[in-house]
């Protein structure tokens, strides 16, 4: 009786919340545009019929199409879809069976892709279980139609009307706390996570790795990370709750944990220190290099620090677009700024187009330079030893050098390791484009066997508020960093400069030696 009961007060509720113009306007997108409606089935051979019964009647012919997939169920699920097909011949059904058990987020793969291929605008992910309300189709096609790549139908909108609706209390707190978890962890402020009464543009989602997801329930968690970092257009519309008699497949301990998890490894690799590849959503493909302005950093350590008064010939070797070498040049007026592009952003420095991993001292003249810096460089190249000949070649004697690299020895790659761990990522230490990595010991030893002398090393902390935040959190997290890396650098120091010193040539002192024996 109460499932009767609940059921007919949503379906009142739908009556005054869905308007006229709500649906006048789903269907008028549904003219314009290939709109799919997308149907999640499992076990639900007593509710599948239901489901599009009680689909809008003037939206069901509307559709392009109503697909479903059954996921191998172990009841009639399939022979039900199949029977759906000829009692509502206007709808436009379209039934599907996987070969095997692929699991929620495993059979929303296969929608979407078959969304993609059939070439819908919009697709309109509904559970075959009855859950969800089919009667606000219209307001989700109606949010559509305002531009969202995204529309969450979301039970938690009115957070008591949920438990009204029968939602029972332990997963009402569950999804209350894992939600605020979840923006905590991505910076979103979703009002809920975990509903599975969603749209999505198909355009959007042919442009984020979906497939790369789980196949688990927490498929909806990692998809909405994937668009928060797409910077997807997302709206919520708030739906009512209904529990019937449905059977929840969901382990509620187990979903929590892994949903927590994946948004974790999400807000790592957003960061830059951990890579998982369905959360590669072009982050740093744009920008590779960012000119830090945090104190704590190592560029303004480097403009802080260094001498770089007027008449030094200075260098920057690896200098991106130039930010740093505008204002290295600002303060000399006599610098180059080097990379594999000529940097454009490099003031009034000469930029200067060449490819590190070649022979380029013929190209910058032999000892011209009182400083030359060549910062987070060597690790991208083929061979370090090489480039450090270059710079001996290319440095006064007695002059200054200013090289920087990532430490693989950081703590945090050590615990890594610690935990069976290497993984490869697109920014920090071990970004997917670095072909040699260092300690602290090595990389001094690579520059005191090129002819240097080793001044100072100076390590810094992860540029947490120039890639993450400025919040006081960030800002606090980075101070102690910092002095740690100063302190401890070999353990605590994210990435390192090493200060030195070019010395003779050892050539030039063997012609000093012997030419006055030779007289």
């Amino acid at each position: 009786m109460k499932k009767a009961q609940r059921l007919q007060r949503l379906q009142e509720g739908a009556r005054q919340e869905v308007t006229a113009g709500d649906l006048e306007r789903a269907l008028a997108l549904c003219a314009r545009s290939r709109v799919a409606l997308f149907i999640v089935a499992y076990n639900a051979e007593q509710h599948l019929e239901s489901v599009i019964q009680r689909v809008p009647g003037q939206l069901l012919p509307a559709f392009d199409e109503i697909f479903i997939i059954d996921d191998s169920s172990s009841d009639s699920t399939f022979q039900v879809g199949l029977r759906l097909v000829e009692a509502f011949p206007q709808a436009r059904i379209r039934v599907f069976r996987t070969p095997f058990n692929r699991g929620y987020g495993g059979n929303q793969k296969l929608g979407y892709r078959y969304a993609i291929r059939r070439g819908f605008d919009f697709v309109v992910l509904l559970h075959g279980d009855g859950q969800y309300a089919p009667e606000y189709l219209p307001k989700i096609l109606a949010a559509c139609a305002d531009g969202a790549d995204a529309v969450l139908a979301s039970r938690m909108a009115g957070r008591r009307q949920a438990l009204r609706g029968g939602m029972p209390f332990h997963k009402w707190i569950g999804n209350r706390i894992l939600t605020a978890l979840g923006n905590r962890i991505l910076g979103t402020s979703f009002s809920e996570f975990h509903t599975g009464y969603r749209a999505y543009r198909v355009g959007a989602l042919a442009r984020v790795p979906f497939a790369a997801n789980t196949d688990d329930f927490h498929f909806d968690g990692e998809i909405l990370a994937q668009a928060a970092f797409a910077s997807w257009n997302i709206a919520e519309v708030p739906i009512p709750t209904y529990y019937g008699d449905e059977v929840c497949h969901v382990p509620g301990l187990r979903y929590g944990a892994r949903f927590l998890t994946s948004l974790v490894l999400a807000r790592l690799t957003r960061i830059g220190i951990f890579f998982q590849k369905n959360f590669d959503v072009a982050l740093y493909d744009q920008e590779t290099y960012t000119f830090k302005r945090s104190p704590h950093s190592l560029h303004q350590w480097v403009l802080e620090n260094v001498e770089l008064g007027r008449g030094l010939h200075t260098i920057e070797l690896g200098a991106n677009r130039g930010r740093l070498s505008a204002e290295i040049a600002s303060r000399t007026g006599n610098h180059v700024a080097v990379d594999r592009f000529q940097p454009d952003l490099a003031g009034s420095a000469e930029a200067i187009a060449l490819d590190l991993d070649e022979p380029f001292a013929g190209r910058l003249g032999a000892q011209p330079y009182d400083i030359c810096l060549a910062l987070d460089v060597v690790e991208h190249l083929a061979s370090p030893e090489r480039f450090v000949e270059g710079i001996f070649a290319i440095v006064k004697p007695g002059g200054t050098v200013i090289l920087s690299t990532a430490n693989v020895a950081y703590i945090l790659v050590r615990i890594s390791l610690l935990l069976g761990q290497f993984n490869y990522g697109k920014r920090g230490i071990l970004d997917m484009t670095h072909t040699r990595l260092f300690t602290i010991s090595s990389f001094e030893r690579l520059l005191q066997q090129g002819g240097f002398r080793i001044e100072k090393v100076r390590g810094f902390p992860p540029p947490f508020t120039d890639m993450v935040g400025r919040s006081r959190f960030f800002r606090a997290i980075e101070a102690v960093h910092a002095l740690l890396s100063r302190w401890f650098p070999r353990l605590f120091a994210f990435n390192f400069a090493i200060v030195a010193t070019r010395l003779d040539d050892v050539d030039d002192i063997l012609r000093r030696t012997i030419t006055p024996a030779s007289g």
